[in-house]
């Protein structure tokens, strides 16, 4: 990313106004004989001429005070400069490390820090730099809220005051899946940032942000609410609805308050969309409610758990809509139920749509992992779902979220094999193969589970994305474990309406809903 530049325009056109008016005052020329006309002296302030908008002056006065710095020091600078060093550079890179990371989702770290562990380009060793950010104060006594990567492998974390005044924070606990970190100075009497509702929130509703971008301490911005409840297409935060914004955001932003028309804080900012590495009007913050849960846990054991369902799910699109007999696409289809999980002990099924939580509605696959999380373990929740077209409820109690469970499968595809195929037998031309032994305990499957894709001669199929080296583990809600298994299987469904299949590929599972009219 090119090097930000401040460019001053020198005032050549006053200077030479003044130089005029100057030449003529000396001259004892009396305006009235010149005829130019007199300056009238205005008796009052000039009224103002544009009404009606918004004035944010009073809500910063406030709650800026609120609003602090935050500095992270990983390690010695010297050590940052050489790590970056040994970083791979392209044209376009600067020698500052940010043309490594990826375009979607950059986080806003301040100048010279370098990628965390785990990002592309990051260097082997620990990281080594600043990184710069922001925060809010949430009690009198101390408490301080901002973003988990701010302060993430910080050996030092030093807060600075709107008075000045500056702290070295103890990070009371952090959380990576929320991006939420609690620090604690040792300070009373603090101003406080008051806490609003973040649900309350609606599009097109006014929102202002105060931040240290690029350094620069108390940036005010505003914009609107553009959308809620969004997800990241990163899987490392599925459960936070996050709150988009077009309020210009960037980096050193990461941690500040967003807040509402009322002066309360109603989210976090933490994320933007961007091409550029800089702001494009598209920002992310996490709700204040979201935060606030994880900062109740973090006071109290240091670390944040969430309720599990057990399922994994996909979301809905017009073909598996009618394959289901379905009037529309909302919910969250289960693609798979985890065994001994409490959905499996619900009796929650496979192709199984779930509509809603406890009441709660579920639109989209990405709205259920947040309303699932944000339930302590233990927590009984009502299920309703639609199964064969046909509505019913299902209770099941929640378990704890194990961060550490590794994806089901070796997260790779079969190799397509090359070997003479078994014929044809069905009308979607899906040539399979019988697996092995061997390719089983590879792909994490049981004796008798899956049939390999070998070719998909069939146009329907391979529109619909089926491709040789993917395993067929289901037709429907029923197991294949062979070529002829699924030969029957895709015989007795017919022709006549689009046909779900149960696919592995990549170590994930997802239905694939076939039309056989688009063949």
């Amino acid at each position: 990313m090119p090097a930000t530049r401040i460019i001053r325009l020198r005032p050549l056109l006053l200077v030479a106004a003044l130089a005029v008016a100057g030449v003529g005052a000396c001259s004892g020329q009396n305006p009235a004989n010149t005829g130019m006309p007199q300056l009238a002296q205005p008796a009052a302030p000039a009224p103002e001429l544009v009404g009606n908008l918004p004035d944010f002056t009073r809500l910063v006065e406030q709650v800026g005070p609120a609003v602090v710095s935050v500095q992270a020091e990983i390690g010695s600078k010297l050590q940052a400069r050489r790590a970056l060093q040994q970083m791979p550079q392209d044209d376009e890179d600067d020698g500052s490390g940010d043309a490594q990371i990826p375009e979607f989702f950059r986080r806003f770290f301040g100048p010279g820090m370098t990628p965390m562990p785990g990002m592309p380009g990051a260097p082997n060793a620990r990281p080594r730099g600043t990184s710069l950010g922001t925060g809010f104060i949430i009690s009198g006594d101390g408490y301080v809220l901002t973003n988990h990567h701010v302060i993430d492998g910080a050996d030092t974390v030093r807060i600075k005051l709107s008075d000045r005044r500056e702290f070295t924070a103890k990070v009371v606990g952090s959380d990576e899946q929320s991006d939420v970190a609690l620090l604690k100075i040792n300070a009373t009497g603090l101003p406080v940032m008051r806490v609003g509702d973040s649900k309350l929130l609606k599009p097109g509703q006014w929102v202002v942000a105060i931040g240290s971008p690029f350094g620069l301490d108390h940036s005010v911005t505003a914009g609107i609410v553009s959308a809620v409840g969004r997800a990241n297409p990163g899987a490392d935060q599925r459960y936070v609805p996050f709150i988009q914004t077009d309020v210009a955001i960037n980096k050193g932003n990461s941690g500040g308050p967003l807040l509402d028309t009322r002066g309360q804080v109603v989210g976090i900012n933490s994320q933007i969309f961007s091409n550029s590495g800089g702001y494009m009007g598209v920002s992310f913050a996490i709700p204040i409610d979201v935060a606030m849960n994880a900062v109740k846990q973090l006071k109290a054991t240091g670390k944040v758990t969430r309720g599990q369902l057990g399922v994994q799910i996909q979301p809905m699109d017009r073909d598996t809509a009618k394959a289901l007999g379905l009037a529309d696409a909302s919910g969250a289809l289960v693609a798979r139920v985890e065994q001994g999980s409490p959905a499996e002990r619900a009796g929650v099924l496979r192709q199984d749509v779930i509509r809603s939580v406890n009441g709660q509605q579920v639109y989209d696959a990405s709205d259920l992992p947040p309303i699932i999380g944000a339930m302590a373990p233990g927590t009984r929740v009502t299920l309703d779902v639609i199964r064969d077209g046909k509505p019913r409820s299902l209770s099941a109690t929640l378990n704890a979220l194990d961060d550490n469970v590794a994806e089901a499968g070796s997260g790779r595809n079969a190799a397509p094999d090359k070997t003479p195929a078994n014929a044809a037998g069905n009308a979607l031309g899906i040539l399979g193969k019988d697996l092995l032994p061997e390719q089983r305990a590879r792909l994490g499957l049981q004796t008798g589970e899956g049939v390999l894709v070998a070719q998909v001669k069939g146009e329907a199929a391979r529109n619909a994305g089926l491709q040789a080296g993917d395993v067929v583990l289901a037709v429907g809600r029923t197991d294949v474990g062979s070529v002829a298994a699924l030969d029957a299987q895709l015989r007795a469904v017919g022709t006549g309406k689009p046909v779900m299949l149960l696919v592995q590929r990549g170590g994930g599972t997802r239905y694939m809903a076939i039309n056989p009219a688009e063949g």
